[in-house]
């Protein structure tokens, strides 16, 4: 079974993604694999710079993210074109986990995917099992986490599709206000109940 795990920003989804691994099911992580596909060497950093030019390399080559985020935050375009550059690299590496993962015997996998519903990702996973939060609690989190001010983080809240309407494409959800135990607890029975499906 493939499950695409997924939630917004300070939603919690890290530490489902967290109790997942610690139960021993595999793990592909979206995110890492963004962060590799752009390690210096590699075919998308050099596209990458070839288009956004020198200025968004550090001293020691690699990705300014700062630098580059500053660039595309406010230009739609060109962040389709960064999209257009990772997304392929990422997609075609989650794949070749998939199918280790597979060929080792695995019987269920799990996609962490941040972007799901954004980067229209369904036809990875079978299921898909999303991590939500009520939007004051979310604003809450986030300005504790990052240290952020209400008007930035509700500006980044607002670059996601918010989780309210994620809940309708949802599998399964699990609220994840409470403690860490109601949280287990929810993610336990959903995959219990998916197992005997």
């Amino acid at each position: 079974m493939l499950i695409g795990l997924t939630g917004g920003i300070a939603s919690g989804k890290s530490t489902v993604s967290s109790i997942i691994k610690s139960k021993g099911i595999p793990i592909i992580d979206a995110d890492q694999i963004a962060r590799e596909v752009v390690e210096p060497g590699s075919k998308t950093l050099q596209e990458i710079v070839k288009h956004f030019g020198q200025g968004i390399l550090n001293e020691d080559g690699t990705l300014a993210r700062k630098k580059l985020g500053a660039i595309i935050f406010n230009q739609p375009k060109e962040r389709q074109t960064l999209n257009q550059m990772i997304h392929p690299a990422v997609r075609q590496r989650m794949q070749e986990q998939k199918e280790k993962f597979m060929e080792a015997g695995e019987k269920t996998i799990v996609f962490d995917i941040p972007l799901l519903y954004e980067s229209d990702l369904f036809h990875l996973v079978e299921k898909v099992l999303l991590v939500y939060v009520d939007e004051t609690t979310q604003l809450r989190r986030l300005m504790q986490r990052d240290q952020a001010g209400e008007d930035d983080a509700k500006s980044r809240m607002a670059s996601q599709m918010p989780l309210v309407q994620k809940r309708e494409r949802a599998d399964a959800i699990i609220d994840n206000s409470g403690t860490i135990e109601e949280t287990i607890k929810q993610l336990e029975n959903i995959l219990e109940k998916w197992s005997d499906d």
